[in-house]
C-alpha cells in the first residue's frame, strides 16, 4: 500500500512499519438450527494487513461481519479456515494479551463499582503495582475527560452512556497496550460524545498507538483513519488508504466563463467548452490557477474538489456489489 497522510494533519508512514496484524484467507462459518445442520458464513476468506502506528477503520453495514473479524483477531472465537498473526504471534498466543486493549461495542461493567474501583480491578488483572495503578488511572481519567471526583464517588450504574464509554476506553488503555481494538466506539453517543471519543483516538494516534476499530459513522472515520477496509455480508470488498480509494485530496475541477482560454489551457486537463463557459481539471496549485483566471480576462464560477466523500464511496461500493450479486442470482 502507498503511504497515507492523515486528514488530521498527522504524518504516518505505515508502509515503513512492520505488520502488526496480518490475515490470509481468514473465514468463519457458524452451525445453526436445531440439529446444527445449517451453515451461516459470517466471514468469507479475508486477507488484510495493519501496520504498526496505523489507524485502521473496518467499515460495513450492520451484520457485515465486522465484529466477527475483530473477535477472531482477539482470540475470542476461532476461525473456520485461514491463518493470521497478531503482534508477530499466532492468534490466541498468551503473550499477546498483555500487549493489547479492547473496548467491546456493548460493554457491561460491574454496576456497583465506582469508575476508579473498576479501573483498579482492570489494572490488577495485568499485575500492575499500586503505584503504577495510581499513576495510570490518573493519566487515563485526564485523557478521557472524566473528573477524578466522579470516578471515585459515583457507581457505574449511575453513569451516562458517554461516561461509561470513557471508562471503557480507559480500561482498554490501562496496560499501555501496543494495539487497541475498539468495536463501534461512537455507537449511541450524542454529537458531543462522538467528538470527545474522536479526540481520544486522535490523541492515541499522536502517541503512535496502533488502532483498529469498527464503525459505521463514516464522517469520523474519514477524519481519523490512515487506511480502511469495507466488509459486506462477510466479504472484503475494498481495502486501502483514503487516497487510493477516493482519489487524491488535491484534485480540483474549475468552472469559468470567458477569457483567453489559450493562456489557461496548458494548466487544465479534460477541458470542455460550451459557448463562453468552460471547465477542466486543474494541474498544479488550484488556488494559484484561480488567481490567473481574471488576469486572462475570464471569470471564476466554481472551484471544487473532485474527490468523493467516504460515504459516497461506501454506498456506491456496497450497492455495486449487491447489484452484481443479484444479477448473478
Amino acid at each position: 500500500m502507498g503511504t497515507a497522510s492523515s486528514p488530521a494533519g498527522l504524518t504516518n508512514k505505515p508502509d515503513a512499519a512492520p505488520a502488526i496484524v496480518h490475515t490470509q484467507g481468514l473465514s468463519k462459518t457458524y452451525r445453526t438450527g436445531f440439529w446444527l445442520n445449517q451453515r451461516v458464513t459470517a466471514l468469507q476468506p479475508c486477507s488484510l494487513t495493519v501496520h504498526r502506528g496505523e489507524t485502521f477503520g473496518l467499515l460495513g453495514p450492520n451484520g457485515a461481519g465486522k465484529t466477527t473479524l475483530l473477535k477472531v483477531l482477539l482470540g475470542i472465537i476461532r476461525p473456520t479456515a485461514g491463518t493470521a498473526t497478531l503482534l508477530g504471534h499466532p492468534l490466541g498466543h498468551s503473550s499477546v494479551k498483555q500487549r493489547i486493549g479492547y473496548l467491546p461495542e456493548n460493554a457491561y461493567f460491574y454496576d456497583f463499582l465506582t469508575g476508579w474501583e473498576f479501573l483498579q480491578y482492570s489494572a490488577g488483572l495485568f499485575g500492575l503495582s499500586r503505584a503504577t495503578q495510581q499513576r495510570r488511572i490518573t493519566e487515563l481519567l485526564d485523557l478521557v475527560g472524566l473528573p477524578q471526583a466522579a470516578a471515585k464517588k459515583k457507581q457505574l450504574r449511575h453513569y451516562s452512556k458517554g461516561m461509561v464509554q470513557r471508562v471503557g476506553m480507559a480500561q482498554a488503555l490501562i496496560n499501555d497496550p501496543d494495539m487497541v481494538f475498539l468495536d463501534e466506539p461512537m455507537s449511541g453517543l450524542d454529537p458531543t460524545g462522538r467528538f470527545q471519543v474522536r479526540e481520544i483516538i486522535l490523541a492515541l494516534k499522536r502517541e503512535g498507538k496502533t488502532i483498529f476499530f469498527n464503525s459505521h459513522i463514516l464522517s469520523d472515520v474519514e477524519v481519523i483513519c490512515d487506511r480502511i477496509a469495507i466488509l459486506d455480508q462477510g466479504e472484503l470488498i475494498a481495502n486501502g488508504s483514503l487516497d487510493q480509494l477516493l482519489g487524491s485530496a488535491d484534485q480540483y475541477v474549475v468552472k469559468g466563463r470567458g477569457g483567453r482560454l489559450d493562456e489557461l489551457a496548458p494548466r487544465l486537463e479534460q477541458i470542455t467548452v460550451q459557448g463562453d463557459l468552460w471547465q477542466g481539471h486543474v494541474k498544479g496549485d488550484p488556488y494559484d490557477f484561480a488567481h490567473q483566471i481574471p488576469l486572462a480576462g475570464g471569470e471564476l464560477i466554481a472551484l471544487q474538489q473532485t474527490r468523493p466523500t467516504l460515504e459516497d464511496f461506501f454506498i456506491a461500493k456496497v450497492g455495486q456489489r449487491r447489484g452484481a450479486k443479484a444479477t448473478l442470482e
